[in-house]
């Protein structure tokens, strides 16, 4: 895939805003408030995800009635929901773009949901490392014991991480 190019960037109305924080709320629930400003942009680009901009930084994408915190979004405002741990021989399978397998899953918070966003963290030091769409719910994930659990779709140096504003 070709660098992200953004073409425009600008303010969002506020009943986009609104949504926005409706569908983020869903997400995470009361920690969405840790990405309450007043001042949202979305930025225009080529990629099949809409990335919105807080205080000039990627922080949010949205894509089919979704809307989630990137792993820069991560970074800088910690949230406790929807997360995947792995253990330390996943990191670097995560941090390429490789989809999650079940073997390396070593715990799931319940609010884990199939078709939705989720974060992948790692074991020892609980350091955000890839945004997943979960094949199946926290229970259902628990209690297989092999194959791919969720579909990888933003990583550590993929395009979204590395875009420059």
């Amino acid at each position: 895939m070709a660098e992200i190019t953004i073409r425009k960037r600008h303010a969002i109305k506020k009943s986009q805003a609104a949504l926005m924080k409706k569908m983020l709320e869903q997400a995470l629930g009361d920690e969405a408030a840790l990405f309450d400003t007043s001042f949202v942009e979305r930025a225009e680009t080529d990629a099949d995800i809409s990335i919105f901009l807080i205080d000039k930084k990627p922080l949010l994408i949205s894509r089919d009635g979704w809307a989630f915190p990137t792993l820069r979004g991560a970074h800088l405002r910690p949230f406790s929901a929807r997360r995947i741990v792995v253990d330390s021989g996943a990191v670097s399978y995560m941090v390429n773009g490789a989809d999650v397998m079940r073997p390396g899953v070593v715990s799931v918070s319940p609010d884990v949901r199939a078709n939705e966003p989720a974060l992948i963290v790692d074991e020892r030091h609980g350091k955000p490392l890839a945004v997943v769409i979960a094949l199946y719910d926290a229970e259902e994930i628990l209690a297989r014991e092999k194959g791919k659990i969720a579909k990888n779709i933003h990583y550590v140096g993929d395009l979204i991480w590395n875009l420059e504003i």
